[in-house]
C-alpha cells in the first residue's frame, strides 16, 4: 500500500475527493478542512494499493495539484486493516508488479546527476577494482562491483528513453561517461603512484591472471550477461527490491573493466586497454538495452491491466 498526503486548494478539494472515491483500490480517506497553511488549503490523506497508485497520481497531476498544492507519497511497510486488504484485492494486478513511473523518474533523476558523491564512489570503486586486477583477487573485484554507483545513470537513460525525455537521456549519459572518464583518469594516477611506491609493477599487469583475465577479453557472453543483469536490475528498481539490485551490482564487470583499462593504459599495454574498453561498452550497452526493453514490457503489461479495469473503477 501507498500513503498519499495531499494539500489541495479549497476550490479543488471536491474534485480531488471525487477522484479518490471513484478510484478502485483506495482506503482510509481522511479530510482535514483548512488544516494546511503553506500552501493554504485542505489536507487530504488516503491509502491506495500500489497497483492503482500510478494512475491515481497521474490523475491528480492532471488536476495540477502538484503545482497548486502538494502530493507526498510514502510506502506503507505494514498495514493491519481489513479495509486495506479489500482495497488491494479490488485493485487490478499485483502490487509487486506495479510500476510507479513518477517515483521511478524521481529516483533515477536523483541518481543520474553528476555529483561529487557519485564521482567519488565511482572513483573509489575503480581504484578498488584496480587493486583486485593487479593482485588477481576476485574478492576485491566483487567488492568493487558492489560499491560502484553506475546503475543509477544506466537506469536513468532507460527510463528517459521510455518516457521520451531526451534532455534526461543526455544528462544521464553525461553523468555516466563523465563519471567513468574522471574515475579512469584518477585510477591511472593512482596506479602510477603505487608503482612509485613499489606496490604495483608491470609484471602484475602482463602476467597470468586466471581469476581476472576475463575482464579484458570480451565475447558474446559479455553482452548476454549484461542483458540479463539489466533485466534483473530494472525489475528490482521498479519493485523496490534492493537485494536483487545488489546482486546485479556484483554480476557485471563495468567498474573492473574501467579499472583494467586505466591500469593497462598507465603501463602502455594498449591491447588490454582496448579489450577492457570493449568489455565496458558491451556491458553498458547490454544493460541499457535490457532496461529499456524491460520498462517497455512493463508499460505494455500495465496498459493491458488498465484495459481490463471496469470503466467505473477508473479515476
Amino acid at each position: 500500500m501507498l500513503h498519499l498526503r495531499l494539500i489541495t486548494p479549497a476550490d479543488k478539494t471536491d474534485d480531488v475527493l471525487r477522484l479518490i472515491e471513484n478510484t478502485v483500490g483506495t482506503a482510509h480517506l481522511v479530510v482535514m478542512t483548512g488544516a494546511a497553511r503553506d500552501p493554504a488549503g485542505d489536507v487530504v490523506t488516503v491509502d491506495v494499493a500500489r497497483e492503482a497508485g500510478d494512475e491515481l497520481i497521474g490523475a491528480l497531476r492532471e488536476l495540477d495539484l502538484d503545482k497548486t498544492g502538494s502530493i507526498a507519497i510514502e510506502n506503507i511497510d505494514l498495514s493491519l486493516s481489513k479495509r486495506a486488504d479489500e482495497a488491494e484485492e479490488a485493485a487490478p494486478g499485483e502490487g509487486v508488479d506495479a510500476v510507479l513511473w513518477e517515483q521511478l523518474a524521481e529516483a533515477t533523476n536523483e541518481e543520474s546527476t553528476l555529483t561529487v558523491t557519485y564521482v567519488g564512489l565511482l572513483a573509489v570503486a575503480t581504484m578498488l577494482a584496480a587493486c583486485g586486477v593487479m593482485l588477481d583477487n576476485a574478492i576485491l573485484i566483487v567488492g568493487a562491483m558492489a560499491v560502484g554507483p553506475e546503475f543509477g545513470p544506466l537506469a536513468g537513460i532507460s527510463t528517459a528513453l521510455v518516457r521520451r525525455a531526451p534532455h534526461l537521456v543526455w544528462r544521464s549519459l553525461w553523468a555516466l561517461l563523465a563519471g567513468f572518464a574522471i574515475a579512469m583518469v584518477l585510477t591511472a594516477g593512482f596506479s602510477y603512484l603505487l608503482d612509485l611506491c613499489g606496490l604495483f609493477e608491470r609484471s602484475m599487469v602482463e602476467g597470468d591472471r586466471p581469476n581476472t583475465a576475463f575482464i579484458w577479453k570480451p565475447d558474446s557472453m559479455s553482452f548476454v550477461v549484461a542483458f540479463l543483469a539489466g533485466v534483473a536490475g530494472t525489475l528490482s528498481l521498479t519493485s523496490a527490491k534492493s537485494g536483487a539490485l545488489i546482486g546485479v551490482a556484483i554480476s557485471v564487470t563495468t567498474v573492473p573493466a574501467a579499472a583494467n583499462a586505466a591500469v593497462a593504459f598507465s603501463y602502455t599495454d594498449y591491447s588490454q586497454t582496448w579489450g577492457s574498453s570493449l568489455q565496458l561498452l558491451a556491458n553498458l550497452g547490454g544493460i541499457i538495452v535490457a532496461g529499456t526493453l524491460t520498462l517497455l514490457a512493463q508499460k505494455w503489461f500495465w496498459a493491458r491491466q488498465r484495459a481490463r479495469t471496469p470503466e467505473a473503477a477508473r479515476p
